[in-house]
């Protein structure tokens, strides 16, 4: 808190927020764009929050043992902007570059800025984030600081929102308060319950939150609730603000059709002289009370040890995943783990067994899963989050601005393709790749072997940024030894001849087996062919594909149980695509059905049969 007088404060506060209205309305105008009445309605609340509620240093906003703030309705930007120039990180004249290429001030916070742990603007996602901060700094930091995330109404309608809400509740986690902007006007329309305050008390109390309504221009109202919050244990509090859109901007306060639009010149010269005529000049300085430091391990980070399967053993790839991610934890303190109710099927369960302290159950909530994966990331901690391929597709709103933030997070999708039988098509991930590979810095892994899944779980710790391993549900040979290397960006020639191979076969997962018995097959009737096990697929080893090409007439068939479009073939083909290469793709050409494993890879043309009567007629 700050040591200002209590009877000053909330007149120092309010100073405070009309100079961030002051700086919002600036930057939008100067930028021509923006959204200043939705900084004004939120402008009481993040000055209450900056200048007497959080423990943080305004110089360094990547101390760990800072208070958090995230703000989760990122298309008031410059309110956020504003409270950290206000707070002395940077000169306020720097707010004036809002929305240029030439600044990092972007219309919606990215973690380009020092201050952002998460990109938001896409709604609905800043509260997840908040619950992995907050569950970091309860259960493994064990720190006093609370997380806080501002929350615009119009979200609130969004079912992430309530996923978090569910999962803050079932983790106590009472170092989070969470703040609703209750200004009751959306883009284009008043939001549903306007300004209902009682159904949002009913709703947040149904969900086992501890709710305080407030009005959210009433600087003694708020500090009194954020006291309360910080008081109130093992369940986490909602602060329920009654705000009105464009406060302090007369002509625009709580009218519709002012979303998003920047006041011109002359409006914005008017509105900024009115309310400079109650502020003292200079401005007052409030002091922010320092973090509360906390004493961190720090454990060295030891390789995993061999994995020790024989070269007759049948292992799942995702059997292997669980296991070398058990084996992670052991040697690196800084991995974490997330389930979505299906860890006895990615064999998760191994980590949560041996480390249920760095074990988070999501439930089935895949968006806040991958929202919670990346606040615990912001954390410093690497975590991975593992459930079937074809429910990540739930969570790709939240894979996406994990991308942009060129977050830490790993992901496992298992379960992939028809080899998963019986289950028919909702349960096979067919699309994953593509959807992986169209963001921007994620490697994207594809072990055909236990042994490989085993050693890229290693290096998907290891390597800085984003990665999704594809896991499959059979169990499959043993392909490599013990010795055998695995990196990012490799791939490995399985077969080849001594002679003149006439094509290149590019495989990945269950289809290197099936490539294989066909390579055995072609080889009885004259015909040699290249094998290349892909076992990474994003970044690609252009080297051996290059190699390949020069050595097999440019020739080359792809093979993978994934849809056609975006996967393996289309990797191939834009890494080769300037070298002329001629490539045919076999994949998985139409909504699949239920069946055997085995059936279904003949019955939709990636078997070793399909690859044999393939090959014999390109060559």
């Amino acid at each position: 808190m700050t040591t200002h007088a209590s009877a000053q404060l909330p007149e120092l506060l309010r100073q405070k927020a009309d100079q961030l209205r002051i700086h919002s309305i600036q930057a939008t105008t100067q930028a021509g764009s923006g959204h200043p009445t939705s900084c004004c309605s939120a402008a009481d609340i993040v000055a209450t929050l900056f200048f007497s509620v959080m423990r943080f240093d305004p110089k360094n906003p990547r101390n760990p043992d800072n208070d958090r703030f995230v703000l989760s309705k990122g298309h008031a930007a410059p309110l956020l902007y504003a409270a950290w120039a206000e707070a002395g990180l940077f000169d306020p004249t720097q707010l004036l570059g809002l929305r240029t290429l030439e600044s990092d001030l972007e219309g919606h916070p990215t973690p380009r800025l020092s201050f952002v742990d998460m990109a938001t603007g896409s709604l609905g996602q800043g509260l997840s984030v908040g619950v992995g901060i907050a569950l970091n700094n309860k259960y493994l930091d064990k720190s006093p600081a609370r997380t806080y995330v501002v929350l615009g109404d119009g979200e609130s309608v969004e079912g992430s929102v309530w996923e978090a809400a569910d999962i803050a509740r079932n983790f106590q986690l009472d170092n989070l308060c969470g703040i609703v902007d209750i200004n009751r006007l959306g883009q284009s329309d008043p939001t549903m319950l306007e300004h209902d305050l009682t159904t949002y008390q009913a709703r947040w109390e149904g969900f086992g939150w501890h709710t305080i309504c407030v009005d959210g221009h009433n600087h003694t109202a708020l500090l009194k609730a954020f006291a309360e919050a910080a008081q109130t244990r093992t369940t986490p509090t909602m602060i329920l603000a009654k705000t009105l859109k464009g406060k302090g901007i007369s002509f625009a306060e709580d009218h519709p059709n002012w979303h998003g639009k920047p006041l011109n010149t002359q409006q914005a010269k008017e509105v900024i002289s009115a309310l400079n005529q109650t502020l003292p000049s200079p401005s007052p300085q409030v002091s922010i009370a320092p973090p509360m430091p906390v004493q961190r391990a720090q454990n060295a980070i030891q390789p995993l040890p061999a994995p020790t399967y024989g070269a007759t053993d049948l292992v799942a790839t995702r059997e292997a995943f669980g296991e070398a991610l058990a084996q992670l934890g052991e040697v690196n303190s800084l991995v974490v783990a997330l389930d979505a109710d299906v860890k006895n099927s990615t064999f998760t369960d191994k980590f949560g067994k041996r480390f249920p302290e760095r074990f988070f159950e999501n439930f089935i909530a895949e968006q806040n899963m991958v929202g919670t994966a990346s606040g615990l990331a912001a954390c410093g901690k690497i975590p991975f989050a593992a459930t079937f391929a074809c429910f990540l597709t739930r969570a790709y709103d939240f894979i996406r601005m994990a991308a942009i933030s060129q977050t830490n997070i790993k992901l496992m999708g298992s379960h992939v393709g028809v080899s998963i039988g019986e289950d028919g098509p909702s349960q096979m991930g067919l699309e994953d790749l593509a959807m992986m590979a169209a963001q921007p810095g994620v490697a994207i892994l594809y072990p055909s072997d236990a042994m490989c899944a085993y050693r890229l779980v290693e290096a998907m710790a290891n390597h800085q940024g984003m990665v999704y391993m594809r896991t499959g549900r059979p169990k499959t040979p043993i392909l490599y030894g013990t010795e055998e290397s695995f990196t990012i960006g490799g791939s490995k020639v399985l077969r080849q001849s001594a002679t003149k191979d006439q094509l290149t076969i590019v495989a990945a997962g269950v289809t290197v087996f099936e490539a294989l018995k066909a390579y055995d097959q072609l080889q009885t009737v004259g015909i040699t062919v290249r094998v290349i096990d892909l076992y990474s697929v994003t970044p690609i080893d252009k080297t051996t594909l290059l190699q390949a090409a020069k050595a097999t007439n440019k020739r080359f068939l792809t093979v993978e149980d994934h849809y056609l479009h975006g996967g393996i073939g289309d990797a191939v083909l834009s890494a080769m695509a300037e070298e002329g290469v001629q490539l045919t793709k076999m994949g998985i050409r139409q909504i699949p059905h239920s069946g055997k494993p085995e059936q279904l890879l003949d019955h939709y043309g990636i078997s070793a049969k399909s690859i044999v009567e393939k090959v014999k007629q390109l060559v």
